[in-house]
């Protein structure tokens, strides 16, 4: 199932699309889509709600696409986890996944306008596979039972002010946690949707030039590893998201990309997840 949020910012509503594309609203079921509705049946009773034809068509056509999953507890992000990004940075591969946290209230709608910090010198993007959390997961016991914690798929562009993050010193917090720094959807996607999340390209432009392709299967440590791993660590809760790294092709690399300013407009794309365009403002 495809799962969206539509509407103004704070009044977003809850809906599904169905195989054609066409969206059904779901506030009949759930005030929205979080933690609890993920957590919960809420996906199930959607599916048959959505079969049953009880769910009363919407035109979003014009409409204002919020995040697909609302106010998550926290957003969890994995660092270097490609090969090729990071030789392109000149950073040996992890033996570890490398953990650092973006702020929640990042997350914002994937077409939504993107601010750049005031201080601002080196403002970059990075498409990456998001994972929602559906189901609390603490100390699994293995990879494989990460996918029973899965709610879904989405796309996240993980924008990271690179001035902040290696100059300023301290932990890479601060260069990732600027507002709007998480464009996030259009869809949450359910995993049987989604298929294996090892196999699914990763497309993303700066003003219609082609910036990075990459493939989830040259992950370093992959989407359950990653599930996994974390909960060594922390407590998952549903609604969280993780963003599970990015391929090569980013500003702060051995290419010569300029850094993102004022009016450019990104767009990024994984297969199966839709596309989001967002242009970036000044704060």
């Amino acid at each position: 199932m495809r799962f969206l949020r539509v509407g103004p910012a704070g009044s977003e509503r809850p809906a599904v699309l169905d195989t054609d594309g066409l969206a059904y609203d779901l506030t009949s079921l759930t005030a929205d889509i979080d933690g609890a509705f993920l957590a919960g049946d809420g996906v199930e009773r959607a599916r048959e709600a959505l079969a049953g034809g009880a769910l009363p068509r919407i035109d979003i056509s014009g409409q204002r696409t919020g995040a697909p999953v609302a106010r998550p507890g926290k957003v969890v992000c994995i660092g270097l986890n490609y090969a090729d990004h990071a030789e392109e940075t000149a950073t040996p591969p992890p033996a570890e996944p490398v953990i650092f946290m973006k702020a929640s209230n990042t997350v914002v709608g994937p077409d939504d306008t993107v601010l750049i910090p005031r201080t601002s010198t080196r403002t970059d993007y990075e498409i990456e596979l998001a994972v929602v959390i559906g189901r609390t997961a603490r100390y699994l016991d293995s990879p494989a039972a990460a996918a029973d914690v899965v709610a879904g798929y989405a796309i996240a562009d993980d924008v990271s002010e690179r001035s902040f993050q290696h100059e300023r010193g301290g932990q890479w917090d601060k260069g990732k946690s600027c507002e709007t720094f998480n464009p996030l959807g259009p869809w949450l996607v359910t995993p049987d949707e989604t298929g294996d999340p090892q196999e699914l390209a990763l497309r993303l432009w700066v003003n219609g030039e082609p910036r990075q392709h990459g493939h989830t299967k040259n992950m370093i440590f992959g989407v359950h590893h990653v599930v996994w791993y974390l909960s060594q660590f922390m407590v998952l809760d549903p609604g969280d998201v993780i963003n599970t790294g990015t391929p090569a092709g980013v500003a702060f690399g051995a290419n010569d990309f300029p850094y993102l300013r004022a009016g450019d407009v990104v767009e990024a794309e994984i297969d199966r997840l839709g596309r989001q365009r967002h242009v970036f403002g000044q704060a």
